[in-house]
């Protein structure tokens, strides 16, 4: 493609050195051969990559004039709404969740054409017939939100042509946003449904009538209106709106230019830069393919440059990028959907779930370090790097609505009404910034902007939440969940090690190709079940899943993040999944200990809904456990420490990495005496090869 040669290129561009005082600009930045740090003069066009790799943004039509606006009136109308209900309270269940689907699906029938060859100017007349009957049916539970609940699932034939007109909506509306694979599960666990009494051995149910699954799935409020819609409608959304506030205010840019002040230097240079930028935009970024791109535009050619194989240099971007789903606060807005899941409450969540995602960062980077090793780079002089005291004094006030939103969230704010706040201080921030300082710019357009964005931005969420709800309410009318349990621990034979071997391959698997919130609610009814019946804690469970469905973004065949890397950094998109799984492979261990042993989440006890914590010195052990697991696994994958192990450092360095998911004194005096004993032994070897050398 045009883009790859392009890319391919970049060494013959002419480059214009920065001044060590200077902050850099909003083109793309590489590095040129001597050192320096250098302009792309061409750059590359973020927009256009996200249409290339990000499935939602890539189907969008490019509407004009009075649709346009239309469009963006809607899109206002639903961020408004929302954030009404937010601060002045939310309305009914039904009448919330409803809405949200109305203005959701509206939008995107405007905006996602039904097939490729469908114009990209203009909906077609279907397009407004969905429309109306997304109004009608909908519609329908918004006005009569008590005669809904009253009914019980005694449907009238009214309600059970809207019902099935419903169904249909959601399948649709959702194939044309997020894709195909989420209304296919879907359609399967219906099928699952009505089909009960033919299904083999264990699967098998009495099966349900027509009548009972599409009164299930319409009227109640454990089909499409379930829990996942409810999240969606208030706590993700919020979020979302809040990170498209967050962009209009330019704090991705300084997340990058402050991790490349941070890291440009070390011999990882480039590519810890990648690590760290990613993990910043990560913990409020909602896309792993969003976050890929955006980062990557700039890491990706600059690792090119410093002497990094395309490939793995596409590869690091989509590692990185794809942690930030695990990262907290936002967690791919999974975090909200899990402490409705579970009861418990949100920040606990987003603090056990701190430790396994900076471990999984600390995993990625030891990757590229000891890669930067091997490959004998150098970093970044510092006087050539943006200043990181200076970035702190110039823009630092960018950071104040995220630390608001967490200092919200300690206090005992809800989420929702955390992330409200937050977007306030967020819009007050940028009008006095805009007001006291020349480099600053936040018009009412980009109020309005902010308002569509985030609107937009949560079409996809809203649409898969509502298919999932579909997927959620076949479990609970089956118990479809306790019977896939009982097949995972029956193969494993109650072994708790091959249960959860089980469990990340099925999570790996069921997560490929689908939006970090429709993953986990699937994997949370299908696979925590399993964990569950062996005695594994609730909230270790639901991290695990969580965890292991969201590498599945960067595993082939369906490896989105890894396939953004690939596309900008101009490499074979296959090899670019196969080494990002290798880069993040020393992660791996991490859900494995804290499920084995909860101290790594912090957990000493769930006492009904509530999480009781232990004390960090208490916990630190064990981490000093899985960081010796994640660096033996790191040096054996990569085959270097401190310069390149033999076959046998290899296999002693994994095999110490095994042992330590079960921490102990054993394994952990094991574990550290391989790692010492393989640095102290290649230390002597390097000694020895200079003595010689001399």
């Amino acid at each position: 493609m045009s883009d790859d040669k392009r890319l391919d290129n970049d060494n013959n561009e002419e480059d214009k050195i920065i001044g060590d005082d200077e902050i850099l600009e909003e083109q793309t930045v590489i590095a040129d051969t001597s050192g320096g740090i250098a302009l792309d003069d061409e750059g590359l066009d973020v927009d256009s990559l996200m249409e290339s790799y990000d499935k939602e943004t890539s189907k969008l039509r490019k509407l004009k004039g009075t649709l346009s606006k239309l469009v963006m009136v809607i899109a206002i109308a639903m961020s408004t709404f929302h954030l009404y209900t937010a601060g002045f309270g939310t309305l009914l269940s039904y009448r919330q969740r409803s809405l949200h689907i109305i203005f959701a699906f509206i939008i995107g029938l405007f905006l996602y054409p039904a097939r490729k060859k469908s114009s990209r100017e203009k909906p077609a007349i279907l397009d407004f017939a969905l429309m109306g009957l997304t109004l009608v049916v909908f519609g329908y539970i918004f006005l009569f939100p008590e005669q809904m609940a009253l009914k019980g699932g005694n449907a009238t034939p009214l309600d059970l042509v809207f019902g099935v007109i419903a169904i249909l909506l959601t399948l649709e509306v959702t194939r044309r946003v997020v894709g195909p694979e989420l209304p296919i599960v879907a359609i399967v666990f219906l099928s699952y449904a009505y089909f009960g009494p033919q299904m083999p051995g264990i699967l098998a149910h009495r099966g349900f009538s027509l009548t009972r699954i599409v009164s299930h799935m319409y009227m109640g409020l454990e089909g499409i209106m379930g829990i996942p819609t409810g999240v969606s409608a208030t706590f993700v959304f919020l979020f979302i709106l809040f990170g498209a506030f967050l962009d209009k205010t330019g704090v991705g840019k300084f997340f990058i230019d402050m991790a490349f002040g941070m890291t440009g230097h070390l011999k990882s240079g480039p590519a810890m830069t990648a690590v760290v930028a990613s993990g910043f935009m990560g913990s409020i970024s909602g896309s792993s393919v969003a976050n890929t791109v955006t980062t990557g535009a700039f890491t990706i050619p600059l690792m090119k440059k410093t002497g990094y194989k395309p490939y793995f240099a596409g590869a690091v971007e989509a590692a990185a990028s794809t942690g930030g789903q695990i990262m907290p606060p936002v967690m791919g807005a999974a975090a909200f959907i899990m402490a409705e899941f579970t009861g418990i409450s949100y920040l606990q969540i987003i603090i056990a779930a701190a430790i396994p995602a900076v471990l999984y960062y600390f995993a990625v980077g030891t990757m590229v370090h000891l890669e930067a090793s091997k490959l004998g780079l150098e970093g970044i002089p510092r006087e050539k790097l943006p200043k990181v005291s200076k970035l702190l004094l110039t823009r630092g006030f960018l950071l104040i609505p995220l630390v608001s939103v967490v200092y919200f969230l300690i206090s005992g704010n809800t989420p929702t009404l955390a992330a409200f706040k937050a977007i306030i201080i967020s819009v007050v921030v940028a009008i006095i910034a805009t007001l006291i300082r020349k480099d600053s710019s936040f018009t009412f357009k980009d109020f309005l902007g902010a308002l569509e964005a985030g609107a937009k931005g949560s079409v996809g969420v809203a649409c898969a939440c509502a298919s999932a709800g579909m997927i959620v309410g076949v479990v609970t009318l089956t118990g479809l969940g306790l019977r896939i349990a009982e097949i995972i621990v029956t193969v494993a034979q109650g072994n708790l090690l091959l249960t959860l071997f089980f469990t990340m391959i099925a999570s790996i698997i069921l997560g490929m190709g689908l939006p970090t919130t429709a993953k986990y609610i699937v994997l949370a009814t299908m696979a925590v079940p399993a964990l569950i019946k062996l005695d594994v804690n609730l909230m270790s469970a639901h991290l695990f899943i969580l965890y292991f469905g969201v590498v599945a973004d960067i595993t082939p065949p369906v490896a989105l993040a890894a396939y953004a890397g690939a596309g900008i950094a101009g490499s074979n998109s296959m090899k670019t999944g196969f080494q990002a799984v290798k880069i993040a492979l020393a992660a791996f261990i991490v859900p494995y200990i804290f499920v084995i042993n909860p101290e790594l989440i912090m957990v000493e006890d769930i006492v009904g809904t509530t999480v009781i914590f232990m004390p960090f010195i208490e916990a630190l052990p064990v981490i000093v456990s899985a960081i010796i697991g994640i660096l033996c696994l790191a040096s054996s994958v990569e085959g270097y420490l401190i310069k390149r192990t033999n076959i046998i450092e290899r296999v002693l360095l994994a095999a110490a990495a095994l042992m330590l998911l079960y921490p102990g004194y054993f394994t952990d005096a094991f574990g550290l005496v391989a790692l010492v004993g393989t640095y102290l032994f290649q230390k002597m070897q390097i000694k020895r090869e200079k003595a010689k050398a001399a």
